[in-house]
């Protein structure tokens, strides 16, 4: 029992000593670990602070103490404008025919040539007459006998009815004359008819074109026997002069366009190749169509065009503009120009001391490389429309339009503008 207590004893008396080290030990750790912690965060600190300062004086060191951007300008002035609409569409002929015969028979000639223009009353093709001719013969042989009957039959009414005024003979007698020689007259009707039918039939075995226009390809052979059934026809004939082309355009523009038709005006439609590369031929709007195609959300239009020259094939693709309405005078400025951000639709406007201000502007139609300004911009005014992508607000340019053959306005052509002095890029 002694023994035991003595062994505590110096255990009990040496752990406070044990203790103070092991908690510096601990606090040693801690304390380098918080130095750390405390290092980084400072860092952290220091480069935002840094990176907000770079942010806030970066834009004043480009505007001040930055070089003098290159840039080209444009000056602004006035034009027209035109309203245009560009749509795809196909051209059309305004009569398509396909030549059928209208009676059955062989046919016995061809008169035309493939790809040939034929007019109207133009003899195309023959078929076989004979038979025909044999029906009108018999037809005007039974005319011939039925009025031989009606003549008999009126000269024995004539007989009877003086007869029956003597009472010589029955009155119904003469009665019955008279209904015998209605029946004649109308047996002369028929036979007249049938001969009016017979010429009909031959004179549809001489096949003529109904209209002007383009024989196609040669559809059946002579000696092929040809009926009004078939269904290829001798040839389709096709109008090519003149010519339209139809196309669609959004219902939302179809105001505008009726607007203008009923004014009288002539909207002219231009047509291009397929490429939109080659203007083909010019014409005018003819009309539009009377419902609007609910699927698409499009009308569909026709325009008529002379084609003397043969430059619109039918069925080919084309790319047509249609001329809306021109806005004259307006306030124009080069494409290029414009630029859009949060605040909108701006343009850089070049100062009188070679500095930019980025300006708000509104546009309205667009007609080619310009568009027309309806609010921010006035005649004789400088904007940028090259160099553009590094420029702020206020910063320091230098025009050098010399450099490149640079758009301008509809202002001013390139001599005619102000002479600016250039500033070096203070130092």
């Amino acid at each position: 029992m002694d023994e035991q207590v003595a062994r505590e004893t110096p255990t009990t008396a040496e752990s406070p000593v044990r203790r103070t080290a092991i908690q510096r030990d601990r606090m040693g750790k801690g304390g380098l670990g918080g130095k750390i912690l405390f290092l980084l965060i400072l860092a952290i600190a220091a480069a935002a602070a840094y990176w907000a300062f770079y942010l806030r004086v970066a834009p004043v060191r480009q505007a001040q103490g930055a070089p003098a951007q290159a840039i080209r300008d444009a000056v602004i002035g006035k034009k027209d404008i035109s309203i245009a609409l560009g749509a795809l569409g196909t051209v059309t002929p305004l009569a398509t025919v396909t030549i059928r015969t209208q009676i059955a028979g062989q046919l016995q000639q061809i008169a035309f040539t493939e790809g040939q223009m034929v007019h109207k009353g133009d003899f195309l093709a023959q078929i076989d007459p004979r038979p025909y001719q044999v029906v009108l013969q018999q037809a005007q042989g039974q005319l011939a006998k039925d009025q031989a009957l009606l003549d008999q039959s009126k000269a024995d009414l004539a007989r009877y009815q003086t007869l029956a005024k003597q009472d010589s003979i029955a009155h119904q007698q003469a009665d019955n004359q008279v209904f015998l020689v209605q029946q004649y007259q109308g047996a002369v009707t028929i036979d007249n008819a049938q001969i009016d039918s017979a010429k009909l039939n031959i004179a549809y075995c001489r096949i003529v074109s109904p209209i002007d226009g383009r024989a196609g390809l040669r559809q059946v052979d002579v000696g092929n026997y040809a009926q009004a059934s078939d269904a290829n026809g001798i040839v389709i004939i096709t109008q090519i002069e003149p010519i339209s082309i139809t196309f669609t355009i959004p219902e939302d523009n179809l105001p505008d366009v009726m607007r203008r038709m009923k004014s009288g005006a002539k909207l002219p439609v231009t047509a291009f190749d397929r490429a939109n590369t080659k203007q083909l031929a010019t014409g005018t709007l003819l009309t539009t169509d009377n419902q609007i195609d609910t699927t698409t959300g499009t009308v569909k239009l026709r325009a008529a065009f002379d084609n003397k020259d043969d430059s619109l094939f039918p069925q080919q693709f084309v790319n047509v503009i249609l001329l809306v309405d021109t806005l004259k005078d307006q306030v124009a400025a080069p494409v290029a120009a414009i630029q859009s951000g949060s605040i909108g639709s701006f343009v850089y406007v070049v100062g009188a001391d070679n500095t930019v201000t980025a300006r708000p502007v509104t546009t309205g139609p667009r007609d080619g490389d310009f568009i027309s300004i309806t609010k921010g911009l006035d005649v004789g005014e400088h904007v940028v429309i090259d160099g553009i992508d590094r420029l702020r607000d206020g910063a320091k340019v230098m025009v050098r339009n010399n450099d490149q053959q640079a758009p301008v306005g509809a202002g001013a052509p390139d001599a005619a503008r102000p002479q600016r002095r250039q500033q070096p890029a203070p130092q």
